[in-house]
């Protein structure tokens, strides 16, 4: 299938599952992605390994993949903001990720192997652009 016989929210979660996969060589069983009022929210479940899930048994490697996780996500960004931008048309003003696995309720949760990354717009998206198919309108939500 053409990519451009997808939505911009598809498009985008593709985009966040192939870096996703990129950068730690574990591809998430699914990705979600939902815009508000310039507010992007990427959702990836089933993003860790076995062995970052065995980590969180303990506050040291809890703490350690916290950080680890960050370290990544911050030194990885560019080039996934630059497709975002290439694919929304919108730049990106700011992109954050944080773990917190005990409360489940977080930008990023390993408690059950979700992530959610967010990336803040410069300016707003029409609902037209975000859920038609490139080019044609589609009264379709995402």
């Amino acid at each position: 299938m053409n990519n451009s016989q997808f939505t911009m929210a598809e498009r985008v979660a593709r985009a966040v599952r192939d870096f996703q996969h990129l950068r730690t060589g574990h591809a998430p069983e699914s990705v979600t992605v939902v815009l508000s009022a310039g507010t992007l929210v990427v959702t990836l479940r089933g993003a860790l390994t076995p062995a970052e899930k065995a980590l969180f048994r303990t506050p040291e490697g809890t703490a350690r993949l916290r950080e680890f996780h960050c370290e990544l996500f911050q030194s990885s960004l560019a080039p996934l903001q630059q497709e975002i931008e290439r694919i929304t048309g919108i730049a990106v003003r700011e992109a954050a990720t944080e773990v917190e696995p005990s409360t489940g309720a977080v930008v990023q949760v390993f408690t059950t192997g979700t992530m959610v990354q967010v990336f803040q717009l410069d300016s707003s998206l029409s609902a037209e652009a975000w859920n038609g198919i490139e080019g044609e309108p589609s009264g379709d939500t995402v």
